[in-house]
Parts: structure tokens; sequence; C-alpha cells
């Protein structure tokens, strides 16, 4: 037997992966074995584009030089030592780092190993704080409908993607969901209306409840997994001043959408704003390693500063909190950042992204195109007229999924929403390749899926 077909039976037999009907796998096995800049390589050599940054992480591309000569170099003088009670170098420095990138005030950076674990911690931050400062009452959250966090318990809580979190609903703590601006699925079509819908929504969930609310928690700029849905102008600042007025603290999630993946080191910098705790992971290392980090304002700090006896602290911590290989690589990831202007190139090659996509609006099934940096989602729809979706049995993002997989290139979608994330390091060329491949998977699938959508019908309608 190869050693192909080996790993194959291997993984069938032992492996639950993640977010996978293992149904699905048994019948389109793949396992990767190798990468090299934006491709990955599987087990049968077979080269794909990276077309989602190995779920929306990766920024400079695999086997970086420098980022494996930062883990080989840190590996040489310890590779972890406890977090609890002390610190070592590589965490000290990369806090310091970090605030200094993050906005204004952000200066306070309490580690963990997830994006999930970070909004976690943030809201146990945020629900200590009150009681911490001798306000009685606030403690429940606000979340944005179709918003994902992450899937620990907490996080689960305050997300609200029906599909993930319905089954866990016994388990959950109560949130008040109030809408996102979902700009084309809104009557109006009409971004500033939509805009102001939502605002008004949420100012009628924050005058009749803001006594009990402690929190409010958000994406920032994109929805991700909810169906990488775009909030219009003003949207992000509005909630900002929402929050202020009503006394609510506002914790932004820049897990998928921080480090530059959408033109900006963060992406509440579009609209300059500052939350009082931000969450980041994923691109934090480079896609190297399992860092993340909740952030807060100096305020949110002194709230728990005090003499042990008055019981105080925050007790939560991991096992590999602070880990010193994660953090070395994160600080040479940032190196690379400041050396190879990552975020400025990330905007210009932004825009050739946006151009090669804009022919997709000439295809049947295109209903809709979100962009912002390098964080994009397609929207497929079998009636673009009409924005019907297709039927949820046909599974269409998840066939053309496939097809580019089939074609060379690897991405998931979200629903019928297919994502391109690419590494931030793609050449001007290699965008434009992954973009060919995905077109031309769109093409072909949607062709067959929307005859065969159609014909069903029209034998319904001849029976009936």
């Amino acid at each position: 037997m190869s050693k192909h077909n080996e790993l194959i039976k291997k993984s069938k037999k032992h492996l639950w992966l993640p977010f996978t009907q293992m149904k699905d796998y048994d019948k389109d096995p793949l396992i990767i074995e190798s990468g090299t800049g934006v491709r990955v390589t599987d087990t049968e050599g077979k080269s794909y584009y990276d077309g989602f940054s190995s779920v929306w992480l990766n920024v400079h591309g695999h086997r970086k030089k420098e980022l494996d000569e930062a883990i080989q170099e840190q590996l040489m003088k310890i590779s972890h030592s406890t977090l609890l009670g002390m610190t070592n170098q590589p965490a000290t420095e990369l806090a310091e780092r970090l605030s200094r990138i993050t906005p204004d005030g952000m200066d306070r950076i309490f580690y963990s190993d997830s994006g999930a674990e970070a909004v976690e911690i943030a809201l146990k931050m945020a629900y200590q704080y009150w009681k911490n400062i001798g306000v009685e009452g606030k403690n429940k959250f606000i979340t944005m409908k179709n918003g994902y966090h992450g899937d620990t318990i907490g996080a689960v809580s305050v997300g609200a993607v029906e599909i993930f979190h319905r089954i866990f609903e016994p388990l959950m703590f109560d949130s008040f969901h109030v809408p996102f601006p979902y700009v084309y699925r809104h009557p109006s079509g009409d971004s500033e209306i939509c805009k102001e819908e939502c605002l008004l929504e949420l100012k009628k969930t924050l005058e009749k409840h803001h006594n009990e609310i402690a929190a409010l928690t958000m994406e920032s700029m994109m929805q991700g997994a909810g169906g990488m849905v775009l909030m219009p102008p003003g949207f992000l600042s509005g909630v900002k001043a929402l929050c202020v007025e009503y006394d609510v603290l506002l914790i932004i999630d820049e897990v998928a959408t921080g480090f530059g993946r959408t033109g900006k080191m963060f992406a509440c910098e579009h609209e300059e704003v500052v939350p009082d705790i931000m969450t980041v992971g994923k691109g934090i290392t480079g896609g190297y390693l399992p860092i993340a980090a909740t952030i807060s304002t100096e305020r949110i700090y002194e709230a728990f500063y005090d003499d042990y006896k008055n019981m105080k602290t925050l007790f939560h911590g991991h096992s590999y909190t602070g880990n010193q290989l994660g953090c070395a690589v994160a600080l040479a990831n940032l190196d690379l950042f400041e050396k190879e202007n990552v975020v400025e190139n990330v905007q210009t090659k932004a825009n050739i992204v946006q151009s090669e996509l804009e022919s997709f609006y000439q295809l049947d099934h295109v209903g809709d195109i979100r962009q912002i940096g390098f964080m994009v989602g397609i929207e497929l729809v079998l009636n673009k007229q009409t924005k019907e979706p297709f039927p949820f049995e046909e599974r269409i993002g998840y066939e053309v999924s496939l097809k580019m997989r089939e074609l060379g290139m690897l991405t998931r979608p979200v629903g019928d929403t297919l994502v391109f994330m690419p590494p931030l390091s793609s050449s001007q060329q290699e965008l434009r390749e992954m973009i060919s491949i995905m077109r031309e998977a769109i093409q072909i699938v949607t062709k067959i899926k929307g005859s065969h959508v159609t014909s069903l019908r029209e034998n319904r309608c001849s029976r009936g």
C-alpha cells in the first residue's frame, strides 16, 4: 500500500475533522504534505493555490525563511515556560509591539491560544469589569445577527449563525441580538437605509436594556463565517457612538480581519474606531503557530488591579499562554510587515482583485461580490433578478469549492458564498490565476446545477 493510501486509511479510521461532515471527507479525502509560498502540496504530489490562507490566517506564504529561522532560534533557548505569575522575553517584547500598532490606548495584552479563547476572555473581562467597579446588573451582551466569534460556549453565546449554533442553545447564555446591515438582502438594496435601520434597532435595544448590558460584541467591518457580509460605511463608527452614549463596552473581534487582511493593520482603523476590548489571532504569527490575544484599554485593566484580598483578579489562563515559540515568530512576522510594506501592498493589490472580479457580475449565478482588502465573498444565487438562492440541498458553494480543488486551488465556502482570502504575499500574477480558477469553477458548476434545479421544477409542474 502506498504512503498516500495508508494515510487516507488511517485518517478515515481515526480522525474527526473540525466543521466537517465526515461522510464528505470519506468521499473526497485530501492530505496536505508540504507548502511553499502561496501553494500547498498533497501526498500524491498535486499542488494547489492556498486560496483561503489555510483558513484565513497565512500572511507571508508557507516556509517563509525569516519565520522559520525565528522559531529555530527560539527553540535553541526554550520552547515554553508558564506565564502564570511570571513572563518571558518574547511575550514581553510582543506585548510592547502590539501596544504600538493597535489603536491608541489599547495597551494591555492578555495572551491565549485561539480566537475563540480570546473572545471568551473578552467576555469575562467585560462582565467582571462592571463587578469590580461596583456596578451591578450589567451582565448581558448584545451581538449582531449572523455574527460568529468562535466555538467555545461563551463565544457561541454571542454568536448568531443558526446552522452552527442552534444545536447548542440549551448550553448558551442569553444575549440580545440586533440586525447586521446585510445590504444585498435588505428590501431597499440601499446601503444608507439599511445602515440607519440597523443603528435604530440597536439604539432601541440600548435605550431599553443598557442598564443590564455589559458589552456589545461584533466583527470588524466584515462578518466572516456568517456569509462574508461587508458593513456599509459609517456603521462601525455609529455603533461605537451608541456604546459611548449608553455606557456599554465595545468588544471588536479582529481575529479574521486583523494584521493587514483588509488593507489596514486592523479593520477598525477604516473608521478610526477604538474599542474597549479587541480580540486578535490568526495572522498574528503569520499563520505559523496558535497565538491569540485579548487587548484592552488601561481603563479596563485598572479595574482589576488591586490587593489580592479584594478578589478582583481575572482568574483565567491557559497552559500555553504566551508561548515563546509563538511569540518569537509573531515578532518576526511584525518585522516583515515593516520590512516588506505588507499593508500598503495589500491596498495596491486589492485594487487589482477588485478589477479582476468585476467581470464575475456577468456570470449568470453571481449575485453579489463583497470585498475589503484581501477579504472577498462571492454570493451565488439561482436567480439574479429575484436573488433567490439555490436550494439548500444542492450545496452549490461546496460543489464549486470541489471543482476549484480539481482545478488546482483550495478554499472553503460559507454556505453559498465563496471565500477568497489568499495569503497577503500573493503576487499580481498569482492573484489573477486564482481568480481565473474561481471563475471557471463557478461557470462549470452553476451551469449544471442551475439546469438541474430548473428541470426538477419543470417536472413537478408537468406532474402537477
